[in-house]
């Protein structure tokens, strides 16, 4: 009867396996294959290059400033979600008239096609036609000819694009946050209530320490989706103005892809296996200490 259910338990997990290796197993080996090689769009047989490409990307002013753009557009994203998905986690955790409603509008976001999303803010930012535009003008903060150039200034452009992307996992975050103020049992914060304790005070010495292991899982997976993503910088300034908003995920697409140089573009991707290997580690590690805790 075990080895029966055994066999079953192997045959349901199967599928899965198999999907995980064809979709991530297979391109993963690949990249590593063509990291290491002399491989280009069309081009005929495989030459082993060793660490030629790896070289050639490290010495290159414009893997550098992707790097430092990636890390800029990814802790910047993560402190405006989290902050704003603990507070509307904290406003959304008791019950009100048209909670539900408030919730399902949170929601799409995350619901809706990111490309869809990403050109409607697309038209939001334009230089000319933007709404954010329109309105300051109207309300006297900016001049009508003198309107900021959202997508075409470095720091506006980076700005916009942290925005966008914060915009999108906002609702991710927020419903994984929400899990863990459910979880907490009522009686603690009465309890701290009843003994004297603000609205401030509880948050910060009984709800968030008591919910930081789920807010660890939100980061770590929102550093994932936000380090690994490109998107919503191809749409919006396809890495300009001057590669100032260039991330590598963005880089490797526009050298392997669009530069047919498929070699020097896996080298690129390859950079961020052990930055998110690291990362992983280092907020499971947080995250099960304050278990522990």
């Amino acid at each position: 009867m075990a080895m029966t259910n055994r066999k079953l338990g192997v045959l349901m997990f199967s599928p899965a396996i198999i999907y995980v290796l064809a979709v991530v197993g297979v391109p993963f080996v690949l990249a590593f294959v063509y990291a290491v090689g002399d491989v280009k769009i069309a081009s005929v047989g495989y030459h082993y290059v060793g660490l030629a490409n790896f070289r050639s990307v490290l010495e290159s002013p414009t893997f550098r400033r992707s790097l430092y753009d990636s890390i800029i557009f990814t802790v910047g994203t993560q402190v405006v979600v989290l902050v704003g998905s603990t507070v509307l986690s904290l406003a959304l955790k008791d019950r009100f008239t048209g909670r539900g409603f408030i919730r399902f509008l949170i929601l799409l976001p995350w619901v809706a096609p990111v490309s869809l999303g990403t050109i409607g803010w697309k038209w939001i930012l334009d230089s000319i036609y933007s709404v954010i535009n329109w309105v300051l003008v109207h309300l006297h903060f900016v001049r009508p000819f003198d309107t900021p150039m959202w997508l075409g200034e470095p720091t506006l452009a980076m700005i916009s694009v942290i925005g966008v992307e914060s915009w999108r996992l906002l609702p991710f975050s927020t419903v994984i946050l929400l899990a863990g103020l459910t979880a907490i049992p009522r009686d603690i914060p009465e309890a701290a209530a009843v003994d004297g304790a603000g609205f401030w005070r509880t948050l910060f010495q009984i709800t968030i320490p008591m919910i930081l292991p789920i807010v660890n899982v939100a980061i770590l997976f929102g550093v994932i989706f936000v380090f690994t993503d490109m998107t919503v910088v191809y749409i919006l300034t396809r890495g300009g103005p001057y590669d100032t908003t260039q991330v590598l995920p963005s880089l490797a697409f526009f050298t392997g892809i669009l530069g047919s140089d498929l070699a020097e573009g896996a080298a690129i991707s390859i950079f961020l296996v052990p930055i998110l290997v690291a990362v992983a580690y280092f907020m499971l590690r947080v995250a099960s200490r304050a278990e522990v805790g």
